[in-house]
């Protein structure tokens, strides 16, 4: 059984008998309200009847009976008491309502009215179980009488019986309330749990504590409200790790931006996988919408760690590309030596030495000016491979006269590598697209340097450049100036500038540049 129907079910009993109770006790309350309401009526009237002065006056005569049997039977109809009893000290009764009991012995106690005290009592008389009032009559100070009225039980009972039907509509409808209200609580209920039962939930519950402690990958669960103050309904502890989030309640402002883009709703067809970066990590998101009963209740974020496996390949890519410059290198160097070799054979010695020195000298001199210049090795070396590259895609690479870096940098060579790499990657691919829009021909233009304390990078290329529209999207989710391709060397460069603290922004110039500025702690004045 569900827990929504065993709820109910309780519901219904537990109403059931408190409703039951309930009019139990109203019967009880009804039937003790008749009782006082009888006990001060009969009062009222035995009190009224011993302080007449007819009353005394026909207990003087000698025959009471004749003049007080009339009076008390008027009074008994209108006040609609069962019996008026006006009686001798010694019980001998003057009044009775069979008057085939006049003259005979009153039945009850009399003693407290013997003692001058009006009082009630419940007694079994000559008519049944009556409530009763017995009043003494006094002739100056002398006490010549006694008085009782009283309604029988049976009449009290039949006035309580009047309001049974009242207090008896009164509990049905509270029941058929009370019922509908448990009813539609168990239905909410059980659109709630899914009309499962208690141990089904138990065994959901522990097979999902368990799979979300286990699984590899990091998974946010959001509702259908993700606006302001929304709190995430469940995060796993890897999704923990991967966004460095703290125990208990996440809220969705916590999460990283382009995550809380990726959680709300959206009909724009974008692929599941996306690429997303946090400060530390690249990951890989998908989302999936959480429908039930055709209505969407929430979204899956699902989070998949590629931050090695992105380091990899950046590798890999380097040492392609280091491979690519020595090929095209090593196929330059082998067209040199062929010519050099026929000029010789030719004879014409100074032409050949002019022309293998000459090359050598350009070489040697952008060699010697970056490795005296740029402290990092690994820097001067990427600077003279990407020379090579963007000559052998026909891009003129350009490594500025003030290109120069101590040893203050405060990146790590694998960064500096990311950063200066990617930037001068992403111009090369952007000049040769743009090739046939320019004059000169394509070309990149780099610097390297300090300025006021901080390391500034700037890359200039005779490309379109990235949309105003496209670079915050590029700065968190890849962009590429190829259709249908997004890259993540950008995104890689912002996520290492926003670890040292530092900016990034674009200029106008002839073409388009990147301008990076980081600072440097410890840097010389």
């Amino acid at each position: 059984m569900s827990v929504a129907r065993q709820l109910f079910l309780l519901q219904l009993v537990v109403l059931t008998l408190v409703i039951a109770a309930g009019t139990l006790l109203a019967v009880l309350d009804q039937r003790r309200d008749s009782d006082d309401s009888t006990r001060r009526s009969v009062t009222a009237v035995a009190t009224a009847l011993a302080l007449s002065d007819g009353t005394v006056a026909a207990l003087r005569t000698p025959d009471p009976s004749a003049v007080l049997q009339p009076q008390t039977e008027r009074i008994r109809t209108a006040t609609g008491t069962d019996f008026v009893v006006v009686m001798a000290p010694d019980r001998t009764r003057f009044t009775h309502t069979s008057p085939e009991l006049i003259g005979g012995t009153f039945t009850g106690n009399i003693e407290r009215a013997l003692a001058g005290e009006t009082f009630t009592e419940t007694y079994a008389g000559s008519l049944g179980p009556s409530i009763r009032a017995v009043a003494p009559i006094y002739d100056g100070g002398r006490l010549v009488g006694l008085v009782s009225v009283g309604v029988t039980r049976e009449k009290i009972g039949g006035q309580v019986a009047e309001s049974l039907p009242t207090i008896f509509t009164v509990a049905a409808i509270g029941l058929v309330v009370s019922a509908a209200g448990s009813f539609l609580l168990s239905r909410r209920l059980r659109r709630q749990t899914l009309g499962m039962a208690p141990d089904e939930l138990r065994r959901m519950y522990e097979h999902h504590d368990a799979v979300l402690h286990s699984i590899g990958e990091g998974l946010v669960v959001l509702g259908r409200d993700n606006g302001e103050g929304a709190t995430a309904e469940v995060v796993n502890d890897e999704a923990r790790r991967l966004l460095d989030l703290s125990d208990g309640p996440v809220p969705v402002a916590a999460l990283p931006p382009s995550l809380r883009t990726a959680a709300s709703p959206s009909d724009t067809g974008e692929p599941r996988d996306e690429i997303h970066l946090t400060t530390d990590r690249v990951l890989l998101v998908s989302r999936e919408p959480v429908e039930w009963e055709g209505r969407r209740i929430g979204t899956v974020l699902t989070l998949r760690d590629r931050t090695e496996m992105q380091s990899v390949m950046g590798e890999l890519d380097s040492v392609r590309g280091f491979a690519e410059s020595l090929r095209s290198q090593a196929h330059e160097s082998a067209n040199r030596l062929h010519t050099i070799i026929t000029m010789v054979e030719l004879g014409r010695y100074e032409d050949a030495i002019a022309f293998a020195t000459d090359d050598l000298r350009l070489s040697q001199e952008l060699i010697d000016r970056l490795m005296t210049a740029v402290h990092e090795p690994a820097l001067a070396a990427l600077l003279l491979g990407k020379v090579g590259v963007a000559a052998e895609r026909g891009v003129d690479l350009i490594v500025t006269e003030d290109t120069a870096l101590g040893p203050v940098a405060p990146l790590t060579p694998r960064e500096l590598v990311t950063l200066v790499g990617n930037l001068v990657d992403n111009a090369i691919d952007a000049a040769r697209g743009s090739a046939e829009q320019t004059t000169d021909g394509p070309w990149v233009e780099v610097t390297v340097c300090e300025e006021d304390s901080s390391m500034v990078v700037r890359v200039a290329d005779s490309g379109p450049g990235i949309p105003a529209e496209e670079f915050d999207k590029a700065a968190t989710r890849g962009y590429s100036t190829k259709s249908g391709q997004r890259g993540l060397g950008l995104a890689l460069v912002v996520q290492v500038v926003v670890r040292h603290g530092g900016t990034i922004r674009t200029e106008p110039s002839l073409g388009s540049m990147i301008v990076v500025e980081i600072p440097i702690t410890g840097a010389a004045s």
